[in-house]
C-alpha cells in the first residue's frame, strides 16, 4: 500500500483528522524536521485505540507525541504513523481538589484552570508548553517541582489495547523520566491531586513564574526548552556556559546567549545542525569537566 491508500483505509475507522506527508516543522517547537508519513489527530480514545491496532496489524511504526515541545525530529521525517494527541482530546474537569485532564490538554491551561478553581499545586507548570501526556511521560518540571509531585494517578492504553490505571508509585517517575515509554503505554488522562487556596494568590504566583520564564529563557526564538538534564549536583547550563559553548553556532542552530542549556533556531536550522551542536557541546563539557551530559529532549525519525 502507498501512503495515500494507508491514509484512506485508516480514515474509514478514525473520526479525527488524517494528514499524509505532513511537515513536522509545523508540529514541533524547534520548527525543524521532515515529513510524517501519516499524521493522525485523534478525536478521542477510540481513535487512539484504532491507530494502535492498525499500526500493529499492518506492521507500521507508531510514534506518539503531544505538543512537540520536547522533541527533535530528524530531517528525513518519521516513517509510519504519527499519533499527535492534542486539541481533539483535551478536556479538563474539576472535582473537589482533583483535576482530571485528558492527554492532549496543555499544561498552562490546566494550571490556569486550577487557579480559577482555587486549587494550588500547579503554579510551577504554568509556563511549561507541554501537553499533559508528554509532561507526565517525561516528568516535566520547573521551579523545583515536577509532575511526580502532583500526579495522583493516570489512565493509559497498553500495547495490547487494554486500559490500565496506574497510581503515582507505579508510574516509575525519576528525574525528567518515567516508566511510561519503556512499558509501551500511551497516556490517556491524568489526575492531579491539589490543595485549596485563594484564587488571587494562585494567579499572582502564576504571573510571577511566567515573568521568570520570560526573563531567563530565549522565548523570542524557536526552541525545545532545556536540551540536557542536570547532572546530579550540577546545572547543565552552568557547565555548558563555563565550558565556553554559549553563542556557539552551526548553521542557524545556536546555543542561546540568554540560557546556555537552550539551543535556538535562528530561522532555517536543520535537525542535523542541532544534533551536531549537541555532539560538540557534549564533547567539550566531557573534556573540561569529565561529565557526560544526557539529553532531556526526545530524538525521533530518520
Amino acid at each position: 500500500m502507498d501512503l495515500r491508500e494507508i491514509g484512506q483505509r485508516l480514515g474509514q475507522s478514525v473520526k479525527g483528522e488524517i494528514i499524509v506527508g505532513e511537515s513536522m516543522k509545523k508540529h514541533t517547537s524547534w520548527r525543524v524536521g521532515g515529513p510524517a508519513d501519516i499524521m493522525v489527530l485523534p478525536a478521542g480514545i477510540e481513535d487512539i485505540m484504532v491507530c494502535r491496532q492498525f499500526a500493529t496489524a499492518h506492521g507500521l511504526p507508531l510514534t506518539v507525541m503531544g505538543n512537540g515541545s520536547n522533541m527533535l525530529v530528524k530531517d528525513r521525517g518519521i516513517r509510519g504513523i504519527v499519533l499527535k494527541i492534542s486539541r481533539g482530546f483535551n478536556r479538563i474537569e474539576v472535582r473537589d481538589t482533583v483535576i482530571t485532564a485528558e492527554a492532549g490538554a496543555l499544561l498552562p491551561n490546566v494550571s490556569n484552570r486550577a487557579a480559577r478553581a482555587g486549587l494550588t499545586g500547579l503554579e510551577f507548570a504554568v509556563g511549561i508548553p507541554a501537553s499533559v501526556g508528554g509532561a507526565v511521560a517525561m516528568n516535566a518540571g520547573a521551579h523545583g517541582r515536577c509532575m511526580a509531585d502532583v500526579v495522583d494517578r493516570m489512565a493509559a492504553l497498553t500495547g495490547d489495547g487494554n486500559t490500565v490505571l496506574l497510581k503515582r508509585e507505579d508510574i516509575g517517575f525519576t528525574y525528567r523520566k518515567s516508566g511510561i515509554t519503556n512499558k509501551g503505554l500511551v497516556v490517556l488522562t491524568a489526575d492531579f491531586g491539589l490543595k485549596p487556596g485563594e484564587p488571587e494568590e494562585i494567579m499572582a504566583a502564576n504571573k510571577i513564574n511566567l515573568e521568570k520564564r520570560r526573563h531567563s529563557q530565549p522565548l523570542e526564538f524557536p526552541n525545545a526548552g532545556s536540551v540536557f538534564a542536570n547532572p546530579p549536583g550540577q546545572w547543565a547550563g552552568w557547565l555548558i556556559e563555563n565550558a565556553g559553548c554559549k553563542g556557539m553556532r552551526i548553521g542557524d542552530a545556536m546555543v542561546s546567549e540568554k540560557h546556555a542549556n537552550f539551543i535556538v533556531n535562528l530561522g532555517m536550522a536543520r535537525a542535523e545542525d542541532i544534533l551536531e551542536l549537541i555532539t560538540r557541546i557534549k564533547h567539550i563539557v566531557m573534556k573540561k569537566y569529565n561529565i557526560e551530559l544526557e539529553l532531556e529532549v526526545r530524538v525521533v525519525g530518520e
